[in-house]
């Protein structure tokens, strides 16, 4: 399932899922560069089980690390890629957030 089948922030910071906050990759960079930036990470998390499956420490720290590299590259963790000082909410469960009331329209109502 991809980012856009979960509710996207109204500024389009974050998407959510199980009601928790995600930040979303940087929408200012290139296609290309974001195409590539996306195939590394899928490499790494491919590495990721491998190195599960075969229980190698060294190969899954390798890993682990690519897979770091690749979503700071994309913006999704390290420095936030927007420029109005506005703090990161990453991984914040969204209901105690500043998107509580956005996000109240897709919790269940009893």
């Amino acid at each position: 399932m991809t980012a856009s089948a979960y509710p996207e922030t109204p500024d389009g910071r974050y998407f959510v899922v199980r009601g928790r906050l995600w930040r979303r990759s940087d929408p200012s960079l290139p296609d290309e560069r974001r195409i590539a930036l996306v195939a590394a990470l899928m490499a790494a998390r491919r590495a990721v089980g491998v190195a599960h499956r075969h229980k190698d420490s060294t190969a899954l720290a390798e890993a682990r690390a690519a897979v770091e590299s690749a979503k700071t590259a994309l913006g999704e963790r390290g420095p936030v890629w927007w420029k109005d000082g506005t703090p990161d909410l990453n991984r914040r469960m969204a209901a105690k957030t500043v998107y509580a009331d956005w996000f109240a329209q897709f919790e269940p109502h009893a």
